[in-house]
């Protein structure tokens, strides 16, 4: 997730943890270590039946600490990753999800006890509101994952995705090592699961009108989707047998995993955008049967095949779904990207953004999206809306000529910025919406979720309002198909449906301006020594059979930023060179990725580690010359208590 919080940078020496550019890493150097910060957060323990849990009453355990915030798609994938993780050693590892609020509706206890059992996160999870063991920690990006040992030492960092097999490696390690000194201690865990609640519905994702008057509901949470008569309320009948799975089938046999975005195809069928099984899957209206039309089922990584054979090419949390200039256009969350599907060929290929994150318009192949989770057509079909929510932002798209199409933003600024308030576009302030519904007359519906509300902005006019407030988290709505001018919101934190009659006057909110609460890392102008730290996992090295094995970018905003060291490169080292007055401020866009492969056998298994840091940073005299970036390891300049 592109958005950390910048803490202190550590004291200036040289890392010798980054890989260089010929694709070697040195050994590390030995160090003191260091004992793990006790876990405290304002907002208590979820999911240990009202005990208090510490790191002192977890020795002997194998404990890894999961920063997290619930907005964030690479946490998503993370709480994905580690779920066999801890099946396979539910005796000796104790997970530990620390949620750490980006927006301010993320700081609401309500919302993480919401989160947390929408995303199904069994185990114990702290809630931390105002970061206090995260700035502990020294944490710099959503998602990092801590290891501690046994004897309550941390042993490993590692900020982004993929890392899971690598942390595996370390907790075979650790489980040999302190058994064998009789300092682990095997056993249940203390995660205790929520008692669960019946209702027909239980958090909802997106809803489609179907030809009949009924509805189609992703019910997300239960890994089904719910057919519900024209009142909205009445269940006709449920497609899936709500198990995690992907599984093709009639209704009761299929299997989806926290299915979201739905779109009617022209041949009457719909397209349901399966978000963690990475898929596209079609549903026949008439029997109910579900088959997989695009995605493997794993997770797209940065170098894999981008266009293709539909089945043959890996997709990444596909979020929402719509049919617009005769392809079906996807909300690629994942990787912060628009990608197409032709239901003809049967071939996907992306259609818009860099996989960078963050707020930037033009031609679609230069664009950059943070999130897009929304889509829905104007009714002339001229145009896509898309509901960037990272970015909290509402943009679109449309074609620029000789088959060409460009990105342009009607509301929002970018990553750090967001808020309830209207008005001018340029001034409006939406908090991460996920849902757009194209209106008649050519103004856009926002399901403004974070702030509980429905927006409206209207392009003739450029300005935006509010429709209705107390909503508890809407996610996407359409129009009711009855001619009564009701639009259908799906209130996703109170599992239901919820109709309005769109008024004729909406209501000016004069509201509030939010900025990501993140201190800005002091640096000094000149030149920083931008160093990320790799260490290849135990029995692995880096991966150089075709070349560099690792890559950085970095970018600015504002560009004028950074006077030197823009671009991309193959050393994790990079010295860039900032500009700017005294108290000037902007953010740093570093990009690292690092391949590495099993030392041994025949066929060794390789893994990519990836991470996006959006460091906020000033400019300040006697700031730090150094600014190291965890991508996996430890940093040798890091402080905390020793033993």
């Amino acid at each position: 997730m592109n958005d950390p919080a910048a803490t202190p940078a550590t004291p200036a020496h040289a890392s010798t943890s980054a890989a260089t550019e010929n694709g070697s890493a040195p050994a590390p150097v030995r160090r003191p270590r260091v004992r793990a910060p006790e876990l405290v957060g304002k907002g208590g323990w979820l999911n240990t039946g009202g005990e208090q849990l510490s790191l002192t009453a977890l020795r002997g355990k194998i404990v890894i600490v999961d920063f997290w915030t619930f907005c964030c798609i690479n946490c998503l994938h993370v709480l994905d990753e580690l779920r066999e993780l801890e099946e396979r050693h539910a005796e000796t590892v104790v997970v530990v999800g620390v949620h750490s609020p980006k927006f301010v509706h993320e700081a609401e206890h309500a919302a993480v006890v919401d989160a947390v059992e929408r995303y199904g996160v069994e185990h114990p999870v702290l809630d931390d509101p105002e970061l206090a063991t995260w700035k502990q920690y020294a944490v710099r990006a959503w998602p990092t994952l801590v290891v501690v040992d046994p004897e309550g030492y941390v042993v490993a960092q590692h900020a982004g995705e993929g890392h899971v097999h690598a942390i595996e490696r370390l907790v075979e390690e650790l489980e040999a090592a302190h058994g064998a000194k009789g300092t682990l201690r095997r056993g249940e865990g203390p995660y205790v699961p929520p008692e669960p609640v019946a209702t027909d519905l239980r958090f909802p994702g997106k809803i489609l009108a179907l030809p009949d008057g009924g509805f189609l509901v992703s019910d997300t949470t239960r890994h089904q989707l719910v057919e519900l008569a024209a009142d909205g309320e009445s269940v006709v009948r449920r497609i899936g047998d709500g198990e995690r799975g992907l599984t093709d089938g009639g209704p009761e046999a299929a299997r989806f995993n926290e299915p979201q975005g739905l779109a009617l195809l022209p041949d009457g069928a719909v397209l349901v955008a399966d978000t963690v099984n990475h898929a596209l899957r079609r549903v026949d209206l008439t029997t109910g049967a579900v088959t997989t039309l695009a995605g493997t089922g794993e997770q797209w990584w940065q170098g894999a095949p981008t266009e293709g054979a539909a089945r043959e090419i890996a997709l990444s949390s596909p979020w929402d779904v719509a049919y617009f200039e005769g392809r079906v256009w996807i909300a690629m969350a994942g990787v912060h990207q628009l990608w197409t599907y032709d239901p003809v060929s049967g071939a996907v290929g992306v259609a818009a953004g860099t996989t960078n994150e963050g707020l930037v318009d033009g031609p679609a192949g230069e664009a950059w999206f943070a999130q897009p989770s929304g889509l829905a057509v104007s009714p002339d079909g001229t145009r896509l809306w898309v509901a960037d929510s990272e970015t909290s932002a509402l943009r679109w798209v449309e074609a620029d000529g000789d088959g060409a199409f460009a990105v342009r933003t009607a509301v929002g600024t970018g990553l750090f910025d967001f808020g309830h308030r209207d008005g001018p576009a340029d001034q409006a302030l939406f908090q991460h919406p996920l849902g757009v519904t194209a209106l008649p007359g050519g103004s856009v519906a926002v399901c403004d979720t974070y702030n509980h509300a429905l927006r409206r902005y209207d392009p003739a006019t450029g300005e935006v309002d509010t429709l209705a407030t107390d909503l508890r988290e809407p996610s996407g709505a359409v129009l009711a198909a009855d001619g009564s001018g009701e639009i259908v919101v799906v209130e996703s934190a109170r599992h239901r449906l919820t109709r309005l009659r769109l008024p004729e006057d909406a209501v000016r909110v004069e509201g509030v301006a939010h900025h990501t609460q993140r201190a800005a890392t002091e640096v000094a102008a000149g030149v920083l020594s931008l160093d990320v730290v790799f260490q290849a996992p135990p029995g692995q090295k880096l991966d150089t059979r075709y070349g560099p094995s690792t890559r950085l970018l970095v970018s600015a905003t504002p560009p004028e930023l950074l006077a030197e060291g823009e671009g991309a490169g193959t050393d994790l080292r990079r010295e860039v060179r900032l500009a700017g007055a005294e108290g000037a401020e902007g953010v740093l866009h570093v990009s690292a990725m690092a391949a590495s492969c099993d030392e041994e056998g025949e066929y060794p298994a390789c893994h990519v580690h990836q991470q996006d840091w959006g460091v906020p940073v000033r400019l300040t005299a006697g700031g730090a010359d150094r600014l190291p970036l965890v991508l996996a390891g430890l940093d040798e300049g890091d402080e905390g208590n020793e033993a």
